[in-house]
């Protein structure tokens, strides 16, 4: 296997969407006890979202609960493949080329600023003829790692060994 000039750090956060956040936040919040720690709202996105955490420092888990703003509108944040999970990556923009070069088919949109402030990027659901490898149903969020999460990594890996 060819070396990868980036690293999976961990999970930085699972997406859940659906008609309402309000049911969404009776199980995530009430239930579970997650706190929430902010909201963001984006027309273009077509979603409304809690932000919630569990854990903490540079192992915290954001857990976003999204609604659409209109759910005649895309994308439909409130449907399965909007559903996501976000990784930490130590270097997203060589992580990006690296995988793109390799067939890796990445939604539009390109990096930008995610609604928790990282730079982010998605991996499309599904490969097409011109880059065949998608996320197997799955939208994956590759997020930029901040340097408290990439030392937090490198440290635990080092006495793991």
């Amino acid at each position: 296997m060819t070396s990868r000039p980036f690293r999976v750090l961990g999970v930085q956060q699972i997406a859940i969407g659906g008609p309402s956040k309000d049911r969404l936040k009776t199980l995530w919040v009430d239930m579970f006890g997650l706190d929430v720690t902010g909201n963001f709202v984006s027309e273009k996105e077509n979603v409304d979202e809690d932000i919630c955490a569990i854990g903490s420092g540079p192992f915290k888990v954001e857990v976003d609960l999204m609604q659409p703003l209109d759910a005649e509108k895309k994308p439909a944040v409130h449907t399965t493949p909007l559903n996501h999970i976000g990784l930490w990556i130590d270097d997203l923009p060589q992580a990006v080329a690296w995988l793109a070069a390799r067939g890796v088919r990445f939604a539009p949109g390109g990096i930008r600023k995610g609604a928790a402030g990282f730079d982010i990027t998605f991996l499309h659901p599904k490969g097409n003829d011109e880059f065949p490898i998608g996320g197997e149903g799955v939208l994956i969020e590759l997020v930029q790692a901040p340097a408290e999460v990439t030392a937090a990594f490198t440290a635990l890996t080092a006495t793991s060994h």
